[in-house]
């Protein structure tokens, strides 16, 4: 059974659910109307479909191997790309200016889920290309965007992160690559970066690296930390790729998951490169890329949870076992009701994660177009959220879809164990999911949590329209916000942080459960209380909402259990 683009999900999540009709699109650009949207995403649909799906086994069986330096793609990997780049898919979000087709991030937030459910390694380089793509656009120089922009619009460039150095991982602040300032203006890096993603390839002529390093003399900690580009080849002031800048791979990463995209340690040795925004704010500027990596991320969970959901039903509507235990069903393991279970909770939490990813995607938009505070403070909360959310579905997807295929689920050639092994890591990078709970807590909470008690009162006006429609449903809702707004407030107030941190992921997984079903509830009021999308809508407040209750409580447990422990304990 081939890869079915979820074309019509997505135009009735942005029509019916997110509020992303087709006169909001339209004011978000010059474009583009209904017709013209759905044109898009079936476009994006058919090459996931038709050209980078069939490569999902290729990267895994035959990952990307480093020669003489040089990162060697599978050989298909490069006829795809190209397709995806000649296509315009790398900057269909990007500015006009610079050769972009000037779309709402939301259309392209949902091609790139297709293009990751369809080879998720593939996808990631396009993410981060584009990630970049956002941060020149907001923080280089007049130069370098014009340098630098046209040629990562159109892919022929790629764009990476490098953060990570082997003593600092998620604490930044201890970085010591330094740059040091020549006379033209340049600076020369220094040291080595680890777990670098798409840190080089051999489908494009030019790999850019946003570095953060260190000048001499600057603070220490974060607040010392400024941002460089530092090419592969060093242009000319027309773009053309000149000399080998001193940039190499040392090394792959030999990995559980995600084979197909090489993840490097990367040597700077006094490389050459430009500074990004002012001296000592390159973290603040960084964030542009990593928050919109951190969204892509939750939207590579959504995309392995298609995938997962798409190849578990069609296994389970063809498998027969054992005799019929159903009256008028067809004998295969689909009658089985708890395989009914596991199908109802993987495509009820996919529906939950595509919304809260779509809203963000939305907010974004939405924030450079009105440059409202409010569309911005929301991008910065349901950031966290979209992506810890979506990257556990995904794993929860996979291992769910392992479980419906039974022992041959455990066997490589059906594809599903690969899900499990590649969906992990996207709880892990662009900070792990832990650190995007406490960022969540200390942070966003801020001024007695006004963000967040802002969207529960939004919920809650949802809930006074739906009520007509589906009263029980709302009810359950109701007391569910109920609940997290005495979570938020009591989190709001406390200022152990020990007490923040040990509360901070059952916080945020009640945000989320919560949000989800709020999602569920205006896709049930859309199609009147009746039909399919309600009884999903009941699988998820029914199943998945309870759970709600119990995050809110371990969120206020406090942490005295947990130092109670001495560390001799955990393994005595």
């Amino acid at each position: 059974m081939p890869y079915q683009p979820p074309v019509d999900e997505f135009r009735f999540l942005f029509d019916s659910v997110i509020g992303a009709d087709e006169s909001r699109l339209d004011s978000l650009s010059d474009g583009p109307d209904g017709e013209e949207c759905r044109s898009i995403l079936e476009a994006a649909g058919a090459l996931a479909r038709d050209v980078i799906e069939p490569l999902r086994r290729v990267g895994d069986i035959d990952p990307p191997r480093l020669e003489n330096g040089i990162v060697r793609t599978p050989a298909r990997y490069s006829s795809a790309y190209r397709q995806i780049a000649a296509g315009g898919w790398v900057g269909m979000s990007a500015s006009l200016e610079h050769g972009g087709a000037g779309l709402p991030f939301l259309l392209a937030n949902a091609a790139n889920e297709m293009f990751n459910s369809g080879c998720m390694p593939l996808g990631l380089s396009i993410m981060l290309t584009q990630s970049q793509i956002r941060t020149l656009e907001a923080h280089a120089s007049a130069r370098i965007r014009k340098v630098y922009l046209p040629r990562l619009v159109c892919g022929d460039w790629i764009g990476t992160m490098n953060i990570t150095e082997p003593a600092a991982g998620s604490d930044v602040g201890s970085i010591r690559s330094t740059a040091r300032e020549a006379a033209d203006g340049s600076y020369h890096l220094s040291g080595q970066k680890v777990f670098i993603s798409w840190a080089d390839a051999d489908f494009c002529q030019n790999v850019c690296h946003l570095v953060l390093a260190r000048r001499p003399g600057a603070p220490s900690g974060t607040r010392g930390l400024s941002l460089f580009l530092v090419p592969k080849f060093i242009p000319d002031d027309h773009g053309k790729p000149g000399r080998r800048n001193e940039v190499r791979i040392r090394s792959l990463e030999q990995k559980l998951g995600l084979h197909g995209s090489p993840t490097a340690v990367v040597e700077f040795d006094n490389a050459e490169g430009w500074m990004i925004g002012a001296g000592e704010t390159g973290l603040s500027a960084m964030f542009t890329m990593m928050n919109m990596a951190r969204l892509g991320v939750g939207c590579q969970g959504v995309a392995v949870a298609q995938t997962a959901l798409w190849l578990a039903a069609d296994h389970a509507s063809t498998r027969r076992q054992g005799v019929p235990v159903r009256k008028g069903g067809t004998g295969a393991i689909i009658d089985h009701a708890n395989i009914r279970r596991l199908l109802g909770l993987m495509k009820a939490e996919l529906f939950a994660a595509r919304a809260i990813c779509a809203s963000c995607a939305l907010a974004i938009d939405m924030a450079e177009a009105t440059g409202d505070s409010f569309w911005h403070r929301r991008v910065s909360l349901l950031t966290p959220v979209a992506k810890v959310y979506g990257s556990e579905v995904g794993v929860r997807a996979a291992s769910h879809a392992i479980a419906v295929f039974g022992g041959m689920g455990y066997v490589e050639e059906t594809g599903v164990g690969q899900l499990l092994r590649d969906s992990v890591v996207a709880t892990i990078y662009e900070g792990s999911n832990g650190i995007q709970a406490i960022d969540l807590v200390t942070r966003r909470l801020r001024n007695h949590g006004e963000d967040a008690i802002c969207l529960l009162v939004e919920l809650e006006n949802d809930l006074a329209h739906a009520e007509p429609v589906v009263p029980g449903m709302t009810a359950r809702i109701g007391a569910a916000i109920g609940e997290v707004r005495e979570a938020t407030a009591w989190l709001a107030e406390q200022q152990d942080r020990d007490l923040l941190l040990a509360g901070s992921l059952p916080y945020l997984h009640a945000l989320a459960i919560l949000t989800g079903s709020c999602f569920h509830l205006q896709a049930s009021v859309a199609c009147g209380g009746r039909g399919p999308r309600t009884a999903l809508a009941r699988t998820y407040v029914d199943r998945i909402l309870p759970a709600c209750t119990w995050h809110c409580r371990e969120a206020r447990s406090g942490a005295d259990d947990l130092f109670d422990l001495a560390d001799d304990d955990f393994t005595s």
